[in-house]
């Protein structure tokens, strides 16, 4: 009992942080916002400037230990974020392959509380995206993206803060993304993330190596795409702080997967996409569910 107590406090007051535009614990989650990608995710467009408006609403009151067993009773948590996202495609080519790159700008509004600790809420920016150098190759039926994103601490950050937009630390991401589509217009996407975490100078604290994958499976019918989306995330290495392993539930290693249905509507210049993923299995971390919206426009 005693070391699960230590265990819930290190959680949640180590760093209970939000970021773009999921929920994330410092030892239970990364700085992507898991599930942001759905149809078509491998598919880089024409040359040409988009802008994507995702906006995410996040809500939890379900708080999971290493073997994913509820804990904390009144843990609660809510998480309302808008990202603005700038693509450029030039007419470039490299290695057979289109040249492009993004940025992205997250405003995240976080409402949390913890029974025992306290109460917190924050609106503010979170931390910014960019990528100078993607990479997009086209085939007959299929699409790849290549990539590496940057996590840049430009968000807000208090140590003795419940909510925090920003994660006080740099996260350097490789990503793949795929789109396999036929000519029926059965369709199966997916965009494979690994992330590389600096060191919260704050907190002397590490976060973990992390694995993610955001996925869509449908049907394309005229202008919808109808089916179902979710992600993955699987924490690889252990969390560090003071330069050593992170002594409870074994490096606090977290853990989550989420499925819902997922609809996509385009029509000339535009798209529009919504779902609602269910998270299960859950570990070293909250569990619960995100409904996301997206909207993007080409110039």
């Amino acid at each position: 009992m005693f070391n699960r107590s230590i265990f819930v406090l290190l959680l949640l007051l180590l760093s209970l942080t939000v970021t773009v535009p999921a929920i994330a614990t410092q030892g239970g989650g990364g700085a992507y916002p898991n599930g942001a990608e759905d149809f078509m995710a491998g598919a880089l467009p024409p040359p040409g400037t988009y802008l994507l408006n995702y906006i995410d609403y996040y809500s939890a009151d379900r708080l999971n230990d290493n073997d994913g067993n509820k804990i904390m009773p009144g843990f609660k948590l809510d998480v309302f974020s808008e990202v603005l996202r700038v693509v450029h495609v030039t007419d470039k080519q490299l290695l057979g392959a289109s040249w492009a790159m993004h940025l992205f700008l997250p405003i995240v509004y976080m409402d949390v509380t913890i029974p025992g600790v306290g109460a917190d809420h924050r609106t503010g920016l979170g931390d910014i995206i960019i990528d100078p150098f993607i990479l997009g190759w086209h085939g007959t039926n299929w699409h790849i993206t290549t990539g590496v994103d940057f996590f840049l601490p430009t968000g807000a950050y208090d140590s003795n803060r419940l909510a925090n937009p920003g994660r006080n630390y740099w996260t350097f991401e490789p990503v793949v993304a795929a789109t396999w589509l036929t000519d029926s217009g059965f369709e199966v996407s997916g965009k494979l993330m690994y992330d590389f975490n600096t060191k919260n100078n704050d907190l002397d604290y590490l976060s973990g190596q992390e694995l993610h994958l955001d996925y869509a499976i449908g049907q394309k019918l005229g202008d919808f795409n109808l089916g179902m989306a979710g992600y993955f995330y699987q924490q690889v290495t252990d969390d560090e702080q003071y330069g050593n392993k992170v002594a409870f539930n074994d490096g606090n290693k977290g853990r989550v997967f989420a499925v819902g249905p997922a609809v996509k509507y385009s029509v000339k210049n535009l798209s529009f996409s919504l779902k609602y993923l269910f998270e299960t299995v859950a570990a070293n971390r909250p569990e619960g569910r995100n409904l996301w919206f997206k909207f993007s426009y080409a110039f």
